[in-house]
């Protein structure tokens, strides 16, 4: 018994020891690497404030929230409006029209910046590759407001560039803004435009990672221009390519509001209403705060089913993931 209760306090003892080398070599690595915690802390309390402190608000989504009683004092609903959402007419339009639209831009806007990359992974004169780059990345610094801007003016029906080429052509001008089948192709180009050259920024980081040697040695056994990118270069940016397509496909239902809100019209609200446009008619024009915080809530649910969907098939299939 005696020999029990001995074996038992070493054991103790060696945890203990254990658990205080383990907390100093922990706060040896934090006081080495202070001055980048420093670095990082602004964003931690970004995220702190502005991502997770606002969670707590889902929980309105339960309760029939009124303004006067407060958070806590209104009453509780529970599933009342997420039924109420999934009853909706509207819900299977409003999915449909999200999820084509980030399906569409996942489709096109994902694979142009690395064509974008790719091509000028190519070019040789500097002067030339700069300016590409610079006219490329641009558009990502404007504001969405005076892209959605930009657009309008492009195809007003009175004046605009792309009526003027039609009209150059003996085609009548065509008001596009206010036909519903072509409001997803606006939408689309507009976004690959704004953004692609941004995006080229990091497969071109990822290219700069590629060792020479391994073009010399495709060279010298035969590889044209074609097979070195089919056998070198888009190998040595998988892991690139993997990892953000994981990550807009988390983001397929995550469309952003301002640009769809800018350009769309009542008549084009067959296929351009999404499911923010409607949590902003719902919850800050019609005041019904629960009811489109229940939606958004369903929204990010059904982000996150994606994420980890796209991120187990990737680990399954490559040796590339999130986590």
């Amino acid at each position: 018994m005696a020999g029990t209760e001995s074996v038992q306090v070493d054991d103790s003892r060696r945890t203990t020891i254990r658990n205080r080398s383990a907390f100093a070599a922990g706060w040896k690595k934090i006081k080495k690497s202070k001055y980048l915690l420093l670095l990082f802390l602004p964003c931690l309390v970004y995220f702190i404030l502005f991502k997770y402190m606002p969670m707590f608000g889902i929980v309105i989504s339960f309760k029939n929230y009124n303004l006067y009683k407060g958070i806590w004092g209104s009453d509780w609903v529970g599933l009342k409006y997420y039924k109420m959402f999934f009853a909706n007419p509207d819900f299977f339009v409003l999915l449909r029209n999200t999820f084509l639209l980030g399906l569409y831009k996942l489709i096109f806007g994902f694979p142009a910046p690395i064509v974008l990359a790719l091509m000028l992974n190519e070019v040789k004169h500097a002067f030339f590759k700069r300016f590409v780059q610079t006219a490329s990345y641009l558009p990502h610094f404007i504001s969405n407001v005076v892209i959605a801007s930009m657009v309008v003016m492009f195809l007003s029906p009175s004046g605009g560039l792309v009526n003027r080429l039609l009209g150059a052509f003996g085609t009548e001008p065509i008001n596009f803004l206010v036909l519903p089948e072509l409001f997803r192709s606006i939408y689309v180009a507009s976004e690959i435009w704004q953004h692609i050259g941004w995006e080229t920024i990091i497969y071109l980081a990822a290219l700069t990672s590629i060792d020479s040697m391994l073009y010399e040695a495709a060279e010298m056994d035969g590889a044209g221009r074609f097979k070195k990118l089919l056998h070198v270069t888009l190998p040595g940016i998988a892991p690139a390519i993997v990892i953000l397509f994981v990550l807009n496909v988390g983001k397929v239902l995550e469309i952003g509001f301002e640009k769809v809100f800018l350009l769309y019209t009542p008549a084009t609200y067959e296929t351009a209403d999404i499911l923010s446009t409607y949590v902003y008619r719902i919850g800050l024009l019609q005041g019904n705060f629960s009811y489109a915080a229940a939606i958004d809530l369903f929204t990010g649910v059904v982000s996150l089913i994606f994420i980890c969907s796209a991120n187990y098939l990737s680990r399954k299939l490559s040796e590339t993931s999130l986590w």
